[in-house]
């Protein structure tokens, strides 16, 4: 492939991944959603839970998110960008990246029926999409970094999985 063909695809990958995703309004969450999310090393963390869903022959992600109720200062207030920087996949897919349109909802044991806001995605449903498990990716990041006179205070978000506990 000549260097120009792979710009060019590598362009209009950039661009397809930039295509917003439709609201779908609020759907309950099945039984048994996908749970992802991590934790900040000042304590804390997020749980993100998502299932998809076939609409009109394209993909449909719905999920909500829960955040610990005890966390450092440092922390309130990330989350936009936390969730921002997520991602949920289907094997080495990403469906719809940026995950800020879903719903807060206080920490819980079971996510299963939760009331989560919907997105339609340009992917269409394929068959075997159905009994196929999503990823929730969410990078680790630096979230603060806070100097003074005494040091500094570094905060990390680490993708260790549902870290908004009960």
């Amino acid at each position: 492939m000549s260097i120009y063909k792979a710009i060019s695809v590598a362009c209009l990958s950039g661009l397809a991944a930039c295509v917003s995703p439709e609201p779908a309004g609020v759907a309950r969450l099945g039984s048994d959603p996908v749970l992802g999310g991590g934790t900040y090393t000042s304590g804390g963390g997020i749980t993100v839970a998502t299932d998809l869903r076939n609409q009109g022959g394209r993909t449909m992600v719905c999920g909500v998110w829960a955040q610990s109720r005890q966390q450092s200062i440092l922390t309130k207030l990330v989350e936009r960008k936390v969730l921002g920087s997520g991602a949920v996949y289907l094997g080495e897919e990403a469906v719809v990246r940026g995950l800020v349109f879903m719903r807060e909802v206080e920490p819980r044991a079971d996510y299963g029926g939760a009331e989560a806001q919907c997105v339609i995605t340009e992917r269409p449903w394929r068959a075997g999409d159905e009994t196929r498990r999503p990823t929730v990716r969410i990078p680790g990041q630096v979230v603060a970094n806070e100097s003074d006179e005494t040091g500094t205070m570094i905060v990390e978000f680490k993708p260790t999985g549902p870290g908004a506990g009960l």
